[in-house]
């Protein structure tokens, strides 16, 4: 699998208690079946090759012998097959029985991971049968290896891709307060395998699902949890099947209840890693250290084993907007919240410097009318008259009347007071001072009328007691399509960390909260296409200048942002995610010009950010230069761009 992703399976076969012949022989299908669908590593449930169900049948000789055969015979089967394999078995050593996952690739037992915590309550009494795992990690024989590692404190390595590290605990482990995968992610595991057993009862479904969820995002690791499901006794309790894999808090795969099976997924192992190093002063400092001389001065046994690379396609899904939920009723909470952040921000600042008014330009475009709402949202909280909040109009040379009239019509249904300062002549007289032929329709041409627009709002600011309300978003200052000492200034940015794609969602919310006017003038916003208006309209009055056809598309961009930033993914991987999830909708050509561009305007506008005004951050990513993102100015793109090469 390429650029970090490990193909892995949750299996659970259909078994009958203590049929070790027939378990063995759908055990063994089933690692056929997931090796041929690609995967790298296949997990089975807790104790599948006799049954969790057998009682004091674990008593019995022939029980454990026949279980030890079965490890011997479903080994040797891994021979051809290219996946590293953990199966649950009792396993008798030292006059002692213990509930195991064995470990197992090309036809090796690599090592033997004892259950830890024993549930001893309720519907469960293993401590009548098992023992809990020693403290110290032994050698034991078992089906024809010698020398096998019997411990809990084992890492399974692959030689020849070392961010697959794996490690194994046992259902009632994952409950426990103190749980070996935490040890074991310290020790550098970046998968956690889990076999279990656990029964079917009311609301157990959900707490198990967050407590998969939590333990990956704690550990910043995979977890591929397996579950016993149909063919377990249900004299007692009835078993599900609920497998579940989770990476870093966010749940990849997960089956249906009541349906035996296998499910698959891909877990990025180099993203893990990637995300340890960046949260290290907590997840480093709290111990964690992914130094081999380190985990085995720490009583860590490292097993290396062989990975392949088995050719499997990504499965996975990658929202063409990973800034926004795709889930209706989350939406909605999610926008509420990201408003709320927004008029926190800006309401605190208000109190702080004792500003009477809001002074912001108001275009007829997407990111003046966020901030507008904003602004509305803070002066109904604060009991302030809206007429406080001065919305200007400042049409020049290439605003269109759409626009104009679509600005005017907002400011006034919400409320506030709308000024109407056209800059054209100012900027013409202007051009006359510098020497400029206004015909000559350059940067010069185009910047211009933005500086005037900034200097109209600082200066309504000084004479109305006000604070200039910047309205650049995220996708803008990444790319660093703003004008320097233009719109790029103001004196507190409310969408600095919000991306164009999400900007829509929040607008398109709000004008269905508000209704009326406000929904009516908001809709024809959204429908309006994304334009500086810096140049004439068309003959027939209509946007001439896109802002897509001149940057790129902005659902592109704010993707490239979000894997570039939040996980540091690189160029080629970017683009590899980019082909998969954009499949249809753009090709390989255009990704590739796009991607280009961002990283080259990313590098070249870093001087931009790195004095770019105060605002609330309300996600993962910020380019704020005194929060998340510090860069000089002058760093070379060349790396990434070879990259991409």
């Amino acid at each position: 699998m390429q650029h970090g992703f490990i193909k892995v399976c949750a299996a659970t076969p259909e078994i009958r208690v203590a049929d070790v012949e027939y378990n063995t022989k759908n055990i063994i299908a089933a690692i056929k079946e997931s090796a041929g669908n690609g995967s790298q590593l296949t997990v089975f449930p807790e104790l599948c090759v006799s049954g969790y169900t057998c009682g004091d049948l674990f008593n019995q000789p022939t029980l454990i012998t026949a279980c030890e055969k079965a490890i011997a015979e479903i080994c040797e089967s891994t021979s051809d097959l290219k996946t590293l394999v953990f199966v649950g078995a009792p396993i008798a050593d030292g006059g002692r029985l213990y509930n195991c996952a064995v470990a197992m690739c090309n036809g090796k037992i690599l090592g033997i991971v004892p259950k830890t915590y024993l549930p001893n309550y309720g519907e469960f009494y293993e401590k009548r049968h098992f023992s809990p795992a020693p403290v110290n990690s032994t050698y034991v024989a078992i089906a024809k290896n010698s020398g096998v590692i019997f411990g809990t404190n084992l890492i399974f390595t692959a030689n020849n891709f070392p961010a697959f590290k794996v490690s194994a605990e046992i259902c009632e482990d994952l409950w426990a307060p103190q749980s070996p995968s935490v040890a074991n992610a310290k020790a550098g595991a970046t998968i956690i395998v889990n076999l279990s057993c656990s029964d079917e009862t009311v609301g157990k479904a959900d707490y198990r699902k967050n407590l998969v969820k939590t333990q990956s995002a704690k550990l910043v690791s995979g977890y591929v949890y397996c579950d016993a499901g149909e063919g377990e006794s249900t004299t007692d309790m009835v078993f599900a099947g609920h497998n579940l894999i989770c990476e870093n808090g966010a749940v990849l795969a997960e089956s249906k209840l009541f349906e035996n099976g296998l499910i698959y997924s891909e877990i990025d192992v180099e993203m893990l890693e990637t995300e340890r190093r960046r949260m290290a002063s907590v997840f480093v400092d709290s111990g964690y250290n992914n130094n081999e001389t380190w985990a085995e001065k720490n009583g860590y046994f490292l097993q290396g084993f062989e990975t392949f690379d088995n050719g499997a396609e990504l499965t996975r899904e990658f929202s063409k907007t990973p800034f926004v939920p795709e889930d209706g009723e989350r939406l909605k909470e999610r926008m509420e919240l990201i408003l709320s952040i927004q008029a926190k921000g800006l309401e605190k600042r208000l109190k702080h410097v004792g500003s009477r008014s809001v002074v912001l330009g108001v275009s007829g475009g997407l990111d003046s009318a966020l901030a507008l709402l904003v602004a509305c949202r803070v002066f109904n909280s604060l009991n302030k008259d809206k007429r406080d909040i001065i919305a200007i109009s400042m049409p020049a040379f290439g605003t269109t009347k759409k626009t104009k009239n679509n600005a005017l019509k907002l400011i006034n249904a919400l409320g506030a007071t709308a000024r109407v300062i056209p800059v054209g002549d100012t900027v013409s007289r202007h051009f006359k001072d510098i020497g400029h032929d206004s015909e000559n329709r350059n940067v010069t041409y185009e910047n211009a009328q933005a500086r005037m627009r900034t200097m109209v709002l600082m200066d309504v600011a000084n004479d109305e007691n006000g604070l200039v309300l910047g309205t650049g978003d995220l996708s803008e200052f990444a790319l660093g399509w703003a004008t320097y000492s233009g719109d790029h200034i103001s004196m507190y940015g409310v969408n600095a960390s919000v991306p164009k794609t999400l900007v829509k969602h929040l607008i398109a919310y709000e004008a269905e909260k508000l209704g009326g006017n406000v929904k009516k003038v908001l809709t024809s916003i959204l429908n309006t296409e994304i334009s500086p208006e810096l140049l004439p309209p068309d003959a027939d009055g209509n946007i001439a200048q896109k802002t897509e056809d001149l940057v790129g598309p902005y659902i592109l961009h704010d993707f490239f942002i979000y894997y570039a930033l939040r996980y540091a993914f690189p160029p080629s991987k970017i683009k590899y995610l980019a082909l998969k999830t954009f499949d249809g909708m753009f090709g390989e050509k255009t990704i590739d010009k796009w991607l280009k561009s961002f990283y080259k305007r990313f590098f070249m506008h870093q001087f931009k950010r790195s004095c770019m005004p105060d605002g609330v951050k309300v996600g993962s990513v910020s380019l704020s230069p005194r929060g998340d993102w510090r860069m000089p100015s002058d760093a070379v793109v060349d790396l990434w761009l070879k990259d991409l090469e």
